[in-house]
């Protein structure tokens, strides 16, 4: 019996019951697949695209167009969970028109809403999106967006003065009217005071254990992609080696004969190949 996709609702909820729901990145339809027949409430078709799947050094060259292409995917493979379409870089700090417009377009292709980077700088545009009727995930702490502004991929919000904006940042998009939000990179002491402060359900990426959900991305998951693992990663396998293993065990079988076995291959009847002959 297939899921249930969860509710906004019942995600707010999750503050009140205690009850964490997980998010897990992925980007194709196969992955989507095995997602949705897992116990993962939601997937986020992730900007992170641009380095697991194009092979960028950061998220900044993913354009709209290839976060629409990925959640047109994932709605097919996943038609029970809930999908977050990614707002990728540009696609919505230009002005707030260009962020009503390309977020309905994500919710056309199936997503069910949009993320969005940023705190205070981005309040206005989140309120205009939420008021326009788009379901609007936030995003703080590590952005990796912005990255390159903070030195790279660090960990935020340490000090007193650093914490005391990011607290800032999730008040002023709470307030603004998103229904949840990453907190990513930042020390789990802090996100539970975050968590405590907002009304909006919060997300750890490396948050700590008391946020209201969870978000990993499957490729780090299961060890397919290791081009770097951060800190707050746990890898259940190492399918990526296993992966290898496999390919290299067919090479060698075709190198030595044992493949094709006959079962593997197509027959025709011996008078319609004698006279071929």
């Amino acid at each position: 019996m297939a899921k249930t996709k969860i509710t906004i609702p019942q995600i707010l909820e999750t503050k009140q019951n205690g009850k964490k729901f997980k998010m897990i990145t992925v980007y194709d339809y196969p992955m989507a697949g095995i997602v949705d027949r897992s116990a993962a409430e939601l997937i986020l078709v992730g900007d992170s695209l641009g380095m697991v799947i194009q092979g960028h050094d950061s998220t900044v060259p993913v354009n709209f167009e290839d976060i629409l292409y990925h959640v047109k995917l994932v709605r097919r493979g996943a038609p029970n969970t809930f999908i977050v379409g990614d707002m990728p870089f540009l696609s919505y700090q230009v002005n707030r028109d260009e962020a009503i417009r390309h977020a309905g377009i994500l919710l056309k292709a199936g997503a069910d809403c949009v993320k969005m980077e940023g705190g205070i700088k981005i309040a206005e545009t989140v309120k205009a999106v939420a008021d326009a009727g788009i379901p609007v995930m936030g995003h703080i702490g590590l952005t990796p967006q912005t990255a390159a502004m903070m030195g790279g991929f660090k960990v935020q919000g340490k000090s007193a003065e650093a914490a005391e904006k990011l607290m800032q940042d999730a008040q002023a998009i709470d307030n603004a009217g998103v229904f949840a939000m990453v907190l990513e990179c930042m020390p789990s002491s802090l996100c539970k005071l975050i968590t405590e402060k907002i009304h909006a359900a919060t997300i750890s990426v490396g948050g700590g254990p008391d946020c209201n959900g969870h978000n990993l991305n499957a490729y780090d998951l299961v060890g397919i992609f290791d081009k770097f693992v951060p800190k707050f990663v746990k890898q259940y396998a190492q399918m990526g080696q296993q992966m290898v293993d496999v390919f290299d065990t067919w090479c060698k079988e075709i190198d030595d004969g044992t493949f094709p076995e006959e079962k593997h291959c197509f027959t025709m009847k011996d008078e319609d190949l004698k006279r071929l002959y």
